[in-house]
């Protein structure tokens, strides 16, 4: 199958070579010219991930039209930011009937849409759109290391289609009817992986880690039963299992960012010195905004948004946290 790969990060180039060690046909859209014209030239991408390398069936453009051109499946990994631009770009040269999958985790600041309504609304023809999402670290599965995903579309057919696209024997997916869950999980936890990294900054041990994992998880998931998602979805790999690699992993940018900042660092200066956008930064903003909207009390969200926009001191975070009413353990 012809697959067009949208993006060049490093979750689109372990995703190219998961798709070109499949025998698939890859063509890659990279915004940096630089970037495509080594891929099509010396078969690996030069910024991220450089030792992976590609077969001569990966191309590249920076232009959408060749990339696109007789695509018979589309795979998104931009950064959320960017992703409506990015769909607005491509939607003259995308077929109707073509589907396509966004791999992007994150809510759309001002309108709150979640990554798949945002192709809604550019693509059209929602039946032909899906998220994946779970524990999945590019590092790792570029290495075939093995993993587990979960695919999740309105459309069973659809989910079906990118479950044979993407299943090997090191990376095993799943497949979900429960697009907002699956959305809301991979949103959600990287917040949470912030305020892990702030706790390993601090020098807190795993119980203050596991602590904040599991509460974490609970305010997430009324978030996301706010929203339509059932909280079923949160025990699988989308919510507890991209929790728990994201907040304890040392390839997490948002756990790395919380470390960071609890030794003093800023956000500006990590995006500065990784050239790579924070989600979990930008989805604390919104899901700090529906917790508002929606009255769902979400301390530790609160607690993450002050520490990123409000100056809150990460030291000044924990009585915050830990002397607030005691009560009981609910979801």
């Amino acid at each position: 199958m012809r697959v067009a790969v949208i993006g060049a990060g490093s979750w689109g180039t372990a995703v190219c070579w998961l798709l070109d060690q499949k025998g698939h046909e890859v063509t890659l859209w990279a915004r940096e010219p630089e970037i495509a014209d080594c891929v099509s030239t010396e078969h690996r991408n030069p910024l991220y991930l450089p030792d992976v390398r590609f077969s001569e069936r990966v191309t590249a453009s920076h232009e959408f039209a060749p990339v696109l051109d007789g695509a018979r499946a589309v795979v998104m990994v931009t950064p959320s930011v960017g992703v409506r631009a990015t769909a607005h770009g491509m939607a003259p040269y995308l077929g109707d009937d073509v589907p396509v999958i966004i791999l992007s985790k994150g809510i759309e600041d001002g309108s709150s849409l979640l990554m798949t309504q945002v192709l809604e609304e550019e693509f059209g023809h929602p039946e032909r759109i899906a998220g994946l999402s779970g524990p999945n670290h590019a590092e790792e599965v570029s290495r075939g290391m093995p993993s587990a995903t979960v695919v999740a579309s309105n459309s069973q057919a659809t989910a079906d289609l990118f479950q044979g696209l993407f299943a090997t024997s090191f990376f095993r997916v799943y497949t979900n009817t429960d697009l907002v869950g699956v959305e809301m999980c991979g949103t959600g936890k990287n917040v949470i992986a912030i305020a892990c990294g702030v706790c390993d900054g601090l020098g807190f041990g795993d119980n203050a880690k596991a602590s904040l994992m599991t509460r974490g998880l609970a305010e997430l998931a009324r978030l996301g039963a706010a929203v339509g998602a059932d909280q079923r979805t949160y025990m699988g790999l989308a919510g507890m299992g991209d929790l728990v690699v994201t907040c304890t992993s040392q390839h997490s940018r948002n756990r790395s960012l919380g470390e960071l900042i609890a030794q003093g660092g800023t956000l500006q200066g990590y995006e500065e010195a990784t050239k790579m956008v924070v989600e979990g930064a930008v989805a604390c903003r919104a899901l700090h905004h529906l917790a508002q909207q929606r009255g769902i009390e979400v301390p530790i969200i609160e607690v993450v948004y002050a520490i990123l926009y409000h100056g809150l001191s990460p030291k000044d975070a924990l009585p915050l946290l830990m002397d607030r009413p005691q009560g009981s353990e609910t979801l």
